[in-house]
């Protein structure tokens, strides 16, 4: 099957059986390629899992050779919304594949993304009709509270990780998450990367890996 994004699909290796997926979305400027390097790693231990790691539905204003999933050159927050969710909206249609190719449920995927992935993965994970099984987020944000408050439909497990010394998107960010999944009664682990600035430290890909073990395999 063609997904209706670009994909980057690792399969489980001698053909296992695909009992789950994790779906990977990169950081602005990036592309399915860079946030499959996860994978190396994680994929020795997660031994009945797909890996997709799609390009965003728009090339980068800014760096042409790789995507974005909403436009970043205004900062408007209306603009940044509006854009945001309709990158939502074509994700969400991409699951959707996903769950048809591989005869998958929400309770199956895993979300995870950096930067502004992680800030996708956030608001499908929270806003989708079923609950997924867990979210993932390295060194995001919540893109507007006050929009992701009067949508929350299901309350997956979160695990959102950041480096204290970010200078691309600060690390009070990941305070002002938990806070307001804490207020809003969903399950919130995090860990702050002591002299880590904007990338995925390998502290980081062990504890989401633990992570994605704990929940994904029951």
């Amino acid at each position: 099957m063609k997904f209706c994004l670009n994909t980057k699909v690792i399969k489980p290796e001698e053909n296992k059986k695909i009992q789950n997926a994790v779906i990977l979305l990169h950081g602005y400027g990036g592309d399915g390629k860079d946030i499959s390097m996860l994978v190396l790693n994680w994929k020795r231990f997660l031994k009945n899992t797909v890996f997709l790691c799609p390009d965003a539905h728009e090339i980068c204003e800014i760096n042409p050779s790789g995507f974005q999933w909403f436009d970043l050159r205004s900062e408007d927050p209306k603009h940044i919304l509006i854009e945001s969710r309709k990158a939502e909206n074509k994700l969400k249609k991409y699951i959707n594949e996903i769950k048809l190719e591989y005869k998958l449920k929400n309770s199956e995927i895993c979300l995870s993304g950096f930067s502004q992935g992680c800030m996708m993965s956030i608001n499908v994970g929270l806003t989708s009709d079923e609950k997924f099984n867990c979210i993932v987020g390295f060194s995001g944000k919540i893109i507007d509270k006050n929009d992701l408050s009067k949508r929350i439909k299901k309350k997956t497990n979160i695990l959102m990780l950041h480096g204290d010394e970010d200078p691309i998107v600060p690390s009070y960010n990941l305070l002002d998450a938990k806070d307001f999944f804490i207020r809003h009664k969903i399950n919130i682990e995090t860990l702050m990367i002591k002299n880590c600035e904007h990338h995925i430290p390998v502290e980081a890909s062990s504890a989401a890996l633990n992570f994605i073990k704990k929940n994904l395999i029951n």
